[in-house]
């Protein structure tokens, strides 16, 4: 009787042991928790960046930052955003929250882009009095389904100006 008992809490023992101990070698999935959004965050001085991406139609066209800017400070601040040698500034509310790049609010558009969409372009961010931040923000199509409505609005080219004067073809003869 003593060796069934003895043989019951070992086989007991063994089964706990092998059932809970099968994630010992295993990746826990909360570890490493992925962030359900397509674009980057960062954050410059007191403002947050946020899921920001780059929606473009082709390579060397012109693309359309996408992001949400969280102001934790009291002062609203000009958040300036470059590309290279191309900066674009946005008014971000003290305490607030400014989203941009939709069809229905501001839009940060960079011209000549010369990224296609797929890479990553190095934005870099900052405003008066901090030390900015570069992130590597996801250049993203505007074929993809959902950004449609983020693509950059076509440039409109100016039309030829005609001057004023005379547009015959024949000579002309001074007036007496």
């Amino acid at each position: 009787m003593k060796a069934r008992v003895t043989a019951s809490i070992v086989l007991a023992l063994g089964l706990a042991v092998g059932m809970t101990g099968c994630t010992l070698i295993t990746t826990q999935d909360t570890v490493h928790i992925k962030e359900a959004a397509d674009g980057v965050n960062g954050t410059v001085g007191k403002i947050d960046i946020r899921d920001a991406v780059v929606i473009a139609t082709s390579k060397g066209a012109a693309g359309n930052l996408v992001a949400t800017f969280v102001n934790n400070d009291d002062k609203a601040h000009y958040l300036s955003v470059q590309l290279g040698s191309k900066t674009r500034s946005v008014a971000v509310p003290a305490n607030g929250v400014k989203k941009i790049g939709a069809s229905d609010s501001d839009r940060v558009e960079f011209i000549g882009l010369g990224s296609k969409p797929g890479s990553l372009i190095d934005l870099y961010f900052t405003y008066a009095g901090v030390t900015g931040t570069k992130l590597r923000v996801p250049v993203l199509s505007s074929t993809f389904p959902g950004f449609e409505d983020y693509a950059p609005k076509p440039q409109l080219t100016p039309a030829p100006v005609e001057t004023p004067g005379d547009t015959s073809t024949g000579t002309a003869t001074p007036a007496p």
